[in-house]
């Protein structure tokens, strides 16, 4: 009967934190085993056997200085009792005082303070116990550590020619452990090593040649033992080397090892150390190499100058003849030892604990290997199994203990002992027989949070007896069978292989054996990775600039990314030039140590992304121009990872030319399919140079890459090698799924094919469905292949049909189909509408209403209704004068009224409905007959104005088109309009029906009049008509020749009127009689003043003119200046004592002169000559408001140095203060003078003009105001903030009269530049 696992250690899983130990899982044929969990929760109530937790070393060695502490640890259930043998009996601690047992423990500490600990050493052996079995540890050798004293011996002196060999002898004492040796001198210093002078590893010391340097008194060799911590010396020894008759050069010998050949013996997994010591002049190298073989690099290492081979970790393959040779210029020697390699017993597999249900059969095994070959031996509980009680359940084949059919209460422990002459092992291995119910041990509700395209596990450790089996389950209902994503493992935990965000979810796990169930819910949340979208660029930046890295991040908007910046994997300088933003690395004012590589690293909860880029610092020189390009293609394209349905490509990108790349596009050739035909597959940040492609099957794929930057696309790579995709059935099935019939009784079902492309394998069909909607339950089906349409005859007219088209080809079927619904064929509709009525809303709108028809007798899907209505006649007219002329209106299929609109009034209509579906129209309803009422009638059919007289016009007229019933009468409007086409008073004649002609009279002459003209019925009036036209006019045109400033020379002509009738709209038919009246002209200063009358209905008019003397002028030669709406214009600008013809002219809108006048002489009158009054020049204002300006500011100075004493200038304040650096002004140009000295010449001491002093240069103290307080309001002088008297620049205190006469002098410009500074 085979037992399920609890757990199977899998190196890719997380252990469950607070689980424990691990479960241990031993798999055989029919069996499965586990240990007991140490959850509280779980061993509560829990029986377990003994198990050894920890023990002393096998080989104790102890201090006697301090107490021996002999470990003894186990754990069981109940909780094991302890017991020691020595030397393979019986130990009894209570009887010793000095020993005492740990509570609850099986360690001994025995207290040897005052004994001898001789007493205590032996070979111990616990033994835990408890109601299960009984366990037992190794046999611990107990020993005392020793160091022994050097045996007294007394060194002679030795002396040696220089250039022989020499060993000195160190023979230390034996001591437990071996003692560490080393040589040194009196002063503690360490004798030097070298190629010459060497150790051996008995701590004897070789000279392969000595040198005079050599001597000395004081060899001597220490031995240190290791755990006393004490250090014994030998006597010294006593070298003197003699150099006076010294050997010549000679070959290589071997001081050690002796002889040609040596052997060693070895145990696999210890040390291997072989030595060969040599001698010779000069001194020999020595090399190593295996016979029939090589030196494992990886465990060999050379010591003592190469004199000293190590092999760590023996093994048996190390075994063989390894030589060592000597060599110097003169020769070389050899000498190979034979290793043996041999082992201790070592685990194969040690045998595991079984936790058992009852009737279950187990299985122990022990198997070891060794040299010799161990032999093993079996206990039960302690005991050698021949000495245990038969129980005939169990049987023994040398390494293997089966245990079958197990009951309950026959727990135990066992053990195996392997050994051989190099040493033993013992296990221990319980088996433990338990009937539990099924606990699951992964904490509830656990979250577990991956990367996408990571894999995630979710763990669900549970415990049992039976093992439980595992079963899980996604959303609380999705059953998850192992497969693609996901791998559900032996000791439960769920894996998936590649987690993508919809594996997002809750998960629920359950446990389950014979003794019951148990439920565990944990949820995986899958989120984006963390990628660095743009990474820092390589930057060359001048000393003493700006460098900028920008590292953009993308991340799952649930986690929170940090960012970390280095420096050559370092952490930045403390410096305030580096500023970190959030993603960014500025560094100011770059120096040469800043110079490096820089590093952005991201960093969430469950992954990270890093990106560098170097910094060059340069000299701070200009920068040529940079030149962009496209990029240069990718390069080196491979693809790995291959998979069914996906495949890595990894590129390299070639030069961007300045360029950043932008993306990277990635198109694709199916050789297959579309040869030739790249195809745009996907395309990645310019970040990337790896792209995970989705793939689908049967293609055979080649992939190239272009680049792109700001200036352009790259040219396409080379392309990749070809990368063919097995078959497969379809991943999908036709689209654009329709069914419609064409024809009565057919249904013909469509669909847009698949490509070679998605078909996924050879030998692509399709399998089409169809049954008739909510009649049939069974599907019909047919095959077709190279078509993407079927035709099903023999189906009802228009009735709904279910279908459906699946994709499949030689390997298998494409997914389910979605199910489409559509519809047989039509037919002409069967009925027309019944009860078809009309009600005239007015005379040119009336509402139609009638009865839908059945369904089932549209035979299609209803369209609609077309309502046909024709004008048959006019209610006046007879029968068949009418139009005739049928209109349609179409309304949809849910409509039972409609509306005619635009009909004619007082008419007869007939109409009739169809019923209209795809197929077309049904029959016609019933003919229904209905009459429009009257309306208002249309306009008059014309207006005339005939015969035009000078208070009088005739008018004539025709009837409406269109009477819209019976006609009552007309109206007629008319009123004057004036030159500015305002209107006058309108009048109003009403006329009887059958008038078409009027005369109007006492009209005013020549008078524009527009007439209105409407019929009507009852109804109201109709629309207009209208008309326009002028009176006769009775008008005298003068034509004179008019002089400057002169009337006309001649009386004007009368001539006899005319009259015209006016016919068109736009009123451009001419008056009658002259058009331009009376025309005067007057000259006047630089101009001429032009006057006259006009009749026309022009509207440009214009005033011409051009010089008098001009031959003949031509038309281009005339100005003119534009006068409409006016009978005056001034011209100006005319040239004075110049004479100027001058006419008005009426042009059309071509610009062609329709009327004009004689021209009129005019003469412009001259100017005589004027003095220029310079009073008016802008020059002379300007140069006079300067002078008043200037004259006013010198008033100003005059007035603040009258207020300031000019009795105070600037050299007596020089004199009084005597300092040497101020000096005056320059009296000739009032410029400052030069620095000078008080010696300087006497012209250094002349006062400034205007001020007061004697011949002799000195100031009269009666005369001279030198106290400050006369200049200041206070008692005290002031200083300013640069040291200066304010005192001497503020008012002045009146003393007498004499000072005021004093200062009212008139002060130099130079005293008065002084007042300002």
């Amino acid at each position: 009967m085979a037992t399920l696992k609890l757990r199977n250690m899998d190196r890719n899983l997380k252990w469950v934190p607070g689980l424990g130990a691990v479960l241990l899982i031993l798999l055989s044929h029919m069996i499965s085993a586990l240990e007991v969990p140490l959850d509280p929760k779980v061993l509560e109530g829990l029986p377990q056997p003994p198990t050894i937790t920890l023990q002393s070393p096998k080989d104790y060695i102890f201090d006697p200085r301090e107490n021996i502490v002999i470990h003894c640890e186990a754990k069981g259930k109940p909780h094991p009792s302890f017991s020691w043998t020595r030397n393979g009996t019986h130990f009894d601690v209570d009887k010793d005082p000095k020993i005492l047992m740990k509570p609850g423990s099986g360690t001994l500490v025995i207290d040897i303070s005052g004994e001898k600990a001789e007493a205590y050493e032996g070979t111990y052996q616990c033994r835990a116990q408890n109601e299960h079995g009984a366990a037992l540890s190794n046999n611990i050798v107990i020993r005392q550590s020793r160091s022994p004293l050097w045996s007294k011996e007394k060194n002679e002196a030795i002396m040696v020619q220089m250039g022989t060999p020499l060993v000195l002898p160190c023979r230390p004492p034996a001591g437990l452990p071996p003692p560490v040796i080393f040589w040194m001198d009196n002063n503690f210093q360490k004798l030097t090593l070298d190629k010459r002078v060497s150790q051996a590893l008995n701590g004897d010391l070789y000279f392969s040649n000595v040198l005079p340097e050599d001597t000395r008194s004081d060899y001597i060799c220490y031995a240190r033992f290791p755990h006393t911590q004490t250090i014994q010396q030998k006597q010294p020894i006593s070298v003197t080397v003699l150099d006076s008759s010294s050997k010549g050069e000679r070959r290589p010998g071997f001081m050690l090892p002796f002889g040609a050949t040596s052997t060693k013996m070895v145990l696999k997994g210890e040390t291997l150390e072989l030595e060969c010591i040599a001698e010779g002049l000069p001194t020999p190298d020595v090399f190593w190499q295996k016979e029939e073989g090589e030196l494992p690099s990886s465990r060999t290492s050379f010591q003592n100058f190469k004199k000293t081979l190590k092999i760590s970790n023996v093994e048996e393959n190390d075994a063989g003849d390894y030589r060592c040779t000597a060599t110097n210029k003169l020769g070389s020697a050899h000498h190979t030892i034979k290793v043996y390699v041999k082992a201790a017993p070592f685990w194969v597999s040690a045998p595991r604990n079984l936790i058992l249900a009852p009737n279950e059969t187990g299985i122990l095994t022990c198997r070891v290997n060794g040299e010799p070959k161990p032999d093993i031996h079996w206990f039960v509980n302690g005991i050698p199994l021949e000495n245990a009680p038969m129980d005939h359940r169990r049987e023994v084949d040398d390494d293997t203990v089966t245990l079958s059919n197990v009951k309950t209460g026959t727990s135990s422990v066992y053990q195996c002992n392997a050994s051989n002459e190099f040493g033993y092992l013992m296990a221990n291995a319980f088996v433990s027989v338990l009937a539990e119910p099924p606990r699951v041990l992964t904490p509830p509700n656990q979250v577990y949070r991956v990367i996408t395209n990571n894999p995630a596990l979710l763990d669900c450790f549970s415990f049992g007896s039976p093992l439980p089996s595992i079963t899980w389950f996604k959303d609380f209902q999705i059953s998850i069978k192992n497969g693609d994503p996901y791998v559900i493992h032996k000791n439960g935990t769920l894996e998936i292989n590649v987690a993508q965000p919809q594996h997002s979810g809750n998960y629920t796990c359950i446990a389950t054996n014979n003794l019951g169930r148990k439920e565990n819910q944990v949820s995986l949340e899958v989120k984006e990775p963390t990628r660095i979208l743009k990474q820092p660029e390589y930057r060359v930046v001048q000393r003493g600039m700006s460098a900028m890295f920008e590292c953009k991040v993308k991340h799952d908007r649930t986690l929170t990314p940090t960012m970390t910046w280095l420096k050559d994997d370092r952490e930045l300088p403390r410096d305030d030039r580096f500023v970190v933003g959030k993603e960014s690395l500025t560094i100011s004012d770059v120096a040469d140590d800043d110079e490096g590589t820089y590093t952005c690293i991201t960093n969430t909860i469950l992954d990270q992304d890093s990106a560098s880029a170097k910094l060059t610092v340069v000299e701070a020189t200009p920068t040529p121009a940079l030149v962009y390009e496209k990029p240069d293609p990718p390069n080196d394209l491979e693809l790995t990872d291959q998979t069914e349905r996906s495949v890595q490509l990894t590129w390299t990108p070639g030069d961007d030319h300045n360029s950043p790349t932008q993306n990277f596009l990635i198109q694709y050739e199916d050789s297959l399919h579309e040869p030739g035909v790249w195809v745009n597959l996907t395309d990645v940040p310019g970040t990337s140079t790896t792209a995970q492609l989705q793939l689908s099957p049967y293609v055979y794929y080649s992939f190239r890459v272009q680049a792109r930057n700001k200036v352009g696309l790259s040219e396409p790579s080379w392309p990749s090698r070809q990368y063919r995709t097995n078959p497969a059935a379809p991943d999908e099935n036709p689209t654009n799924v329709q069914g419609k019939g064409t024809e009565p009784g057919n249904l013909v079902i469509s669909w847009t094919p698949l490509t070679g492309f998605q078909s996924n394998g050879p030998g692509l069909e399709y399998k089409v469905h169809w049954r008739q909607k909510d009649l049939e339950r069974e599907w019909k089906s047919k095959n077709v292949v190279n078509s993407s349409q079927l035709i099903v005859t023999g189906a009802p007219i228009y009735v709904p049909y279910e279908f459906k088209v699946q994709a499949f080809n030689n390997y298998g079927n494409g997914p389910e189909p979605d199910v489409v619904t559509g519809y047989s064929g039509e037919d002409l509709p069967l009925a027309a509408p019944d009860n078809v009525q009309v009600m005239v809303r007015n005379g040119t709108l009336a509402e139609v209403h009638w009865e839908p028809v059945s369904v089932s007798s549209v035979q299609g899907e209803l369209q609609g209704y077309n309502v046909y209505y024709r004008r048959e006649r006019g209610r006046q007219e007879a029968e068949g004068e009418g139009d005739n002329k049928e209109q349609v209106l179409t309304f949809s299929g849910n409509r039972s009224e409609g509306t005619l609109p635009g009909l004619h009034p007082y008419s007869v209509y007939n109409i009739f409905i169809r019923v209209l579906n795809s197929k077309g129209e049904g029959p016609h309803s019933s003919n229904k007959t209905f009459e429009t009422p009257e309306g208002v009638p249309g306009p008059p059919s014309f207006l005339n104005v005939i015969n035009p007289g000078l208070d009088s016009l005739t008018l004539n007229w025709g009837p409406p088109l269109s009477n819209n019933g019976r006609l009552t009468g007309y109206t007629l409007k008319y009123q004057p309009v004036n030159t500015t086409n305002e209107l006058g008073p309108l009048r109003v004649i009403n006329l009887e029906f059958n008038e078409t002609t009027l005369t109007l009279g006492s009209l005013n002459t020549s008078v524009l009049y527009k007439f209105y003209l409407s019929a009507t019925t009852i109804k109201g009036p109709g629309p207009n008509i209208t008309e326009e036209a002028y009176t006769a006019m009775d008008i005298t045109l003068i034509q004179p020749t008019i002089e400057a400033g002169k009337g006309p020379t001649e009386p004007p002509h009368q001539t006899s009127p005319t009259t015209q009738s006016l016919h068109s709209p736009f009123h451009n038919a001419p008056p009658v009689g002259p058009v331009f009246g009376t025309v005067n002209a007057s000259a006047i200063e630089g101009g001429a003043v032009i006057s006259w009358e006009y009749f026309g209905l022009q509207k440009n008019v214009f005033v011409e003119y051009n010089v008098e003397n001009t031959s003949v002028p031509g038309e281009e030669d005339w100005k003119r200046e534009v006068v409409n709406g006016t009978h005056s214009h001034t011209i100006k600008g005319l040239k004075p004592g110049t004479s100027y013809r001058v006419r008005v002219v009426a042009r059309d809108g071509a610009d062609q002169a329709v009327h004009k006048t004689d021209k009129v002489l005019v003469t412009v009158p001259a100017v005589p000559n004027r003095q220029i009054d310079i009073a008016t020049q802008g020059w002379f204002i300007g140069l006079m408001c300067a002078i008043a300006l200037l004259i006013l500011v010198l008033l100003i100075v005059c007035f603040i140095k009258r207020n300031k004493g000019g009795k105070y200038p600037v050299k007596e304040k020089e004199d009084a203060h005597q300092d040497p650096e101020i000096q005056p002004m320059k009296e000739d140009d009032g410029t400052f003078g030069e620095y000078r000295s008080m010696e300087s010449d006497t012209e250094d001491h002349k006062p400034l003009k205007g001020s007061r002093t004697p011949s002799n240069g000195t100031v009269r103290r009666d005369e001279s105001d030198d106290s400050l307080v006369d200049y200041g309001e206070g008692g005290d002088g002031q200083f300013n903030e640069d040291g200066s008297f304010i005192g001497q620049y503020s008012g002045k205190k009146e003393k007498d009269t004499h000072e005021g006469n004093e200062s009212s002098e008139a002060p130099s410009p130079v005293n008065a530049m002084n007042s300002f500074v």
